[in-house]
């Protein structure tokens, strides 16, 4: 599904030059649940904003469904992103001033599908998981658990092939947490790619494969025991 090749990122401040990933060679095939762990400021999400085409590498490869998409331009990598890559971060990223319907319907606001369909397509999300009666909140009137819930709705309302998650429970209490990461077990057993940055050794362990990082470097890639 996608494949970085000796993939590098530095990053440069005056006449500093910081190595944020080094020589990363890393496979994801379709319908992988991939956890990436490692001590803070090893790269993890930096690793993670490279797959999402959030980051720019400055040497490598990256070849997204058999393209090369290494210094495609931010257009083109914009229109890529909004059709195949969703997004879950620990803050949520919600938008006050909107409703939960609102929110999760901005996901599709920039593609083709016709305003009836984005309707039914956010309900179905919303019922799915469980909030289709919070639909005319606002996030603020939400719990914590409500709120990532109405994330993930978000992230998975344009049918992406790959969900990346950022520590998607690092806001969450015990049992919220617990339920954010069945929803992420339920979502890859559907079919759905999921890579996801944590630093719980538990929440690593649900995960298929588990990629650990030091110093911008992939030092553990490891397959979970049957």
């Amino acid at each position: 599904m996608l494949r970085l090749n000796n993939v590098n990122k530095i990053h440069i401040t005056g006449d500093v030059h910081t190595t944020a990933l080094d020589q990363i060679n890393l496979e994801i095939e379709a319908g992988e649940y991939l956890a990436i762990t490692g001590p803070s400021g090893c790269g993890k999400s930096t690793l993670l904003g490279v797959i999402g085409l959030l980051d720019v590498p400055s040497s490598g490869e990256y070849w997204f469904e058999g393209q090369n998409i290494a210094g495609w331009s931010e257009t083109r990598l914009n229109q890529l992103r909004r059709g195949r890559i969703g997004f879950i971060f620990q803050s949520f990223n919600l938008i006050e001033e909107l409703s939960v319907f609102e929110n999760v319907e901005l996901a599709l606001e920039y593609t083709s599908t016709p305003a009836k369909e984005r309707k039914s397509r956010v309900e179905a999300m919303l019922d799915k998981l469980g909030i289709i009666h919070r639909a005319n909140h606002r996030p603020s009137q939400l719990s914590g658990g409500q709120q990532q819930r109405v994330a993930i709705a978000r992230a998975l309302v344009a049918n992406p092939a790959i969900l990346l998650a950022d520590e998607p429970t690092g806001n969450l209490d015990t049992a919220h947490g617990d339920e954010v990461m069945r929803l992420l077990r339920q979502i890859n057993a559907e079919g759905t790619s999921v890579v996801m940055v944590t630093h719980s050794p538990a929440h690593a362990a649900q995960a298929s494969r588990t990629l650990h990082l030091l110093d911008g470097r992939v030092v553990v890639d490891a397959l979970r025991s049957a």
